[in-house]
């Protein structure tokens, strides 16, 4: 991911999966690759939207998700900041497992992403609810 201190991250333009996406994705293998470490600041919005030639609202995204993810915390001083909860970490990758099968099946019964998306944001709601009760 560093390159003689410099972030190398590569966008596949002809790839289906957004570019944010792409962006979340380099940076958490990074992390578990060890090629960027608790506490590594990483480059502003604008620097990396720049140097990968990405519109700095995608960078922005990217980041807020890896925020909203446990990855990383935004210091007024620092920026975003490599900031790993692991607990939160087991937990996605205990509902990504779970969630391989389950879409795989989805798949094979031709249910459409759309009604995936639907179906967990309905799902969701209804638990985020209850928790606020």
């Amino acid at each position: 991911m560093k390159d003689g201190g410099i972030m190398v991250i590569k966008i596949d333009f002809e790839s289906e999966e957004a570019f944010y996406i792409q962006l979340r994705n380099q940076i958490i293998i990074g992390i578990a690759t060890e090629r960027i470490h608790e506490g590594d600041s990483l480059p502003s919005v604008r620097q990396l939207a720049d140097n990968i030639g990405i519109n700095m609202h995608t960078v922005n995204k990217a980041y807020s998700v890896l925020r909203q993810e446990g990855f990383i915390k935004l210091d007024r001083r620092k920026g975003a900041v490599i900031a790993v909860d692991i607990n939160k970490i087991q937990a996605i990758e205990k509902l990504r497992g779970d969630l391989t099968v389950i879409l795989a099946r989805s798949i094979c019964k031709d249910v459409t992403r759309s009604e995936v998306h639907e179906l967990v944001d309905e799902i969701y709601d209804y638990y985020a609810r209850k928790c606020e009760d």
